[in-house]
């Protein structure tokens, strides 16, 4: 089959064998994936990503030396099943899937594995118990947002957020806007949001949010209401945001950090010292808000057609993770691979 694939730091697209289902596993064809934010950092720092998943018992890290197929966002089609599997969903069903591979104790993750190629590829393995049926009437390309829109609302819930909480969101990429919607569900209003780009504020503000804010010409902290407690989403992943956090949040701030940076950073923790400031790391979700995500935009909860800015078929995933880069012009690009 063909795939878009990550081999000695490039994308190049070519043929590899095609994937078997084993038992508890089934045999899907790829109708659409998103390109995650991670799957740019992965590229970029793949040599830090693997030697510090080396050092997190139980993650298996990827192997540079042999082919890698990145994609975890995504919405498929049913093809067949392995040998002593229970058939959950006919064949020619449509559905999604979180992108785990248990492997007894230990487990892969789709798409960032050498022996379980992801989205960007005609056809993945997955595990047959977590597939999900794609409401009939919802595209295989809003159902594809399933995966980002779970990771911004995995970090809403792991805020344990009361009406009395004031929370900004710095960074309108997917995770950030993903995380208003969180924030728009619970209610917990004024929703403050910051980014640098005009585009991600505009559909910052489609999204739910109550006040944008340009940090190059505002201060986002000045527009929290006063007297109750800051809660701070950081929904970027760079080196160096989390010090400016640090330095520019009221005291008592928490602060949810879903973004996802390679690269070492530096902080003062003199400065969360003398604010009391708590800090908590998010990752992935669970299986009940994957679901939850999915009825959510079978719901017509999310206004996920804002939130698709191109569509390219696997020739034109490399020239899209440089076009990522720019986000005036894209948000999220869906890969399909059978164009």
């Amino acid at each position: 089959m063909k795939a878009a694939i990550f081999r000695a730091g490039d994308i190049v697209v070519d043929e590899i064998a095609d994937p078997r289902p084993a038992a508890g596993q089934v045999l899907v064809k790829t109708l659409a994936c998103g390109i995650c934010g991670s799957d740019l950092h992965a590229a970029k720092h793949a040599h830090n990503m693997v030697e510090m998943s080396r050092r997190v018992a139980g993650r298996v890290p990827m192997d540079l030396s042999r082919d890698v197929v990145f994609g975890h966002e995504f919405c498929c089609e049913v093809l067949d099943y392995g040998p002593d599997t229970e058939r959950c969903l006919t064949p020619g069903s449509r559905a999604v899937s979180m992108p785990v591979m248990p492997l007894g104790e230990a487990r892969q993750t789709v798409g960032y594995s050498n022996d379980y190629p992801g989205g960007y590829a005609e056809r993945m393995v997955l595990a047959a118990p977590l597939l999900l049926a794609v409401p009939n009437g919802l595209p295989a390309e809003h159902a594809a947002l399933t995966e980002p829109l779970a990771v911004g609302i995995h970090a809403v819930e792991k805020a344990t957020l009361s009406v009395e909480d004031a929370p900004l969101v710095v960074g309108c990429g997917p995770v950030g806007l993903s995380a208003i919607v969180g924030l728009r569900l619970k209610s917990v209003r004024p929703i403050v949001a910051a980014d640098f780009s005009p585009k991600r504020r505009e559909l910052a503000t489609r999204m739910g949010a109550d006040i944008v804010v340009d940090p190059a010409v505002e201060n986002p902290y000045a527009k929290l209401p006063a007297g109750r407690r800051a809660v701070v989403f950081e929904c970027v992943g760079v080196p160096g945001l989390l010090q400016q956090i640090f330095e520019a949040a009221p005291r008592d701030t928490r602060i949810v950090v879903a973004g996802v940076c390679m690269e070492p950073d530096r902080i003062e923790p003199f400065f969360g010292i003398v604010k009391e400031l708590a800090l908590q790391f998010v990752l992935g979700y669970t299986p009940e808000e994957f679901a939850w995500c999915l009825r959510l935009l079978a719901e017509g909860q999310v206004d996920a057609q804002a939130l698709i800015t191109g569509k390219v078929g696997l020739a034109g995933v490399k020239d899209a993770f440089s076009e990522l880069a720019n986000p005036e012009r894209h948000t999220k690009i869906l890969v399909e691979p059978w164009r």
